[in-house]
């Protein structure tokens, strides 16, 4: 796969959600994939407290609003932010003082943010067209990035994480819900288009993630797992891919997971104290 092939095949998945959600269907194409992956994402303060068709819309693997620590007057930045859900909870938490970006390259999902934007009455709130390997905010602009299930669709996540890592303000947290993958997955998973935009070809390993973010920059590095899936949980997902999972259950039972990544931009020197002495 390319990686023209790749973005193409998620922008296409995605920009179909969309104009499913719009008609007035689920933005999956199968209940059995949705509850795999994706169900039970919202507490239901949450979710009656967003237009349905951004709940409806939503195609994440956890819950980065509830897990981040949002503050009043705070920027953020949401990459992947589809129908605009995540966007709109954080909204809420940083306030009017504060700031909330929505990032996505679909223009079907950034037509249907728009308006449940509007429907919500959000005024902190701006969606913005692009790639999240070419973030088109400054350098040092945003106090948190926080992302769902979005980040393991790109085939260059190098970029990514050292774009995320431009843009945050010295001091400023990445805090994404992405799913992870705990050992080796079988070569005819890694192989499967509709795996890879199904959030599960294109998953890192944890260690892979903890070194690749390193490499960008970051320190005080976590990930947490949230939702740790099971061959059952497989057989549901894999089944409407058309992959044989029997063949592979005691190769996928356990291994894949939702996962709450946390890290950090550094600091700037507040002096010798934390800068080891140094003058």
């Amino acid at each position: 796969m390319s990686t023209t092939d790749i973005k193409e095949a998620v922008k296409e998945k995605y920009g179909e959600a969309a104009r499913r959600v719009k008609t007035g269907r689920s933005s999956c194409c199968g209940a059995e994939e949705c509850d795999a992956i994706t169900s039970r994402l919202y507490s239901e303060e949450e979710s009656g407290g967003v237009p349905d068709q951004a709940l409806q819309a939503s195609l994440g693997c956890g819950n980065p609003t509830a897990l981040a620590k949002l503050n009043p007057g705070e920027t953020v930045l949401d990459l992947g932010s589809g129908g605009g859900i995540d966007v709109l909870l954080s909204a809420r938490r940083v306030g009017p003082s504060g700031k909330v970006y929505g990032l996505d390259m679909t223009d079907e999902m950034l037509a249907l943010a728009r308006e449940n934007q509007k429907k919500a009455g959000v005024d902190n709130v701006e969606f913005l067209k692009g790639e999240i390997e070419e973030i088109p905010l400054p350098d040092n602009s945003v106090d948190v990035i926080i992302s769902n299930c979005v980040i393991n669709l790109s085939a260059d996540k190098d970029r990514v994480l050292r774009e995320a890592f431009r843009v945050l303000k010295p001091g400023g947290r990445l805090a994404v819900s992405d799913v992870v993958i705990r050992g080796e997955m079988p070569a005819e998973i890694r192989k499967s288009v509709e795996l890879w935009i199904g959030c599960i070809a294109g998953a890192l390993r944890d260690t892979a993630y903890i070194d690749k973010l390193e490499a960008a920059g970051f320190q005080s590095i976590e990930i947490e797992p949230t939702r740790i899936y099971t061959a059952e949980d497989a057989r549901r997902f894999f089944g409407v891919q058309g992959i044989d999972v029997e063949t592979i259950a005691v190769e996928v039972d356990g291994k894949f997971m939702s996962a709450f990544v946390r890290a950090s931009k550094p600091a700037p020197c507040c002096g010798p104290a934390c800068c080891g002495g140094a003058k």
